[in-house]
C-alpha cells in the first residue's frame, strides 16, 4: 500500500451493516509512501498513526478530485 498527504484512507467494516471509517492521510513516516501513516479521521476530528490492514485502501486525492468535478453543481 502507498499513499501521498492528503489521500484518503477508508477502512471497510468489519459487518456487512457497519459504518465504514473515513480519513485524510496528514503525514507519512516513509518516503516512498509505505504505513504508518498519521491520518485525521473526518467522524471524530482527531489524529492517529495507523497501520492499515487488509480491510483498508487508499483513494487518491486526485481522483475524488475528478469525481468531484463530474458532478454536476448543486443549486
Amino acid at each position: 500500500m502507498k499513499a501521498a498527504v492528503g489521500d484518503r484512507l477508508i477502512i471497510e467494516s468489519l459487518h456487512l451493516d457497519g459504518p465504514r471509517r473515513k480519513g485524510v492521510i496528514t503525514a507519512l513516516h516513509h518516503s516512498d509512501g509505505s504505513p504508518p501513516y498519521v491520518v485525521r479521521w473526518l467522524d471524530e476530528e482527531h489524529e492517529t498513526l495507523i497501520f492499515p490492514g487488509p480491510d483498508a485502501h487508499v483513494e487518491p486525492r486526485r481522483e475524488r478530485r475528478k469525481e468531484e468535478e463530474a458532478r454536476p453543481a448543486a443549486r
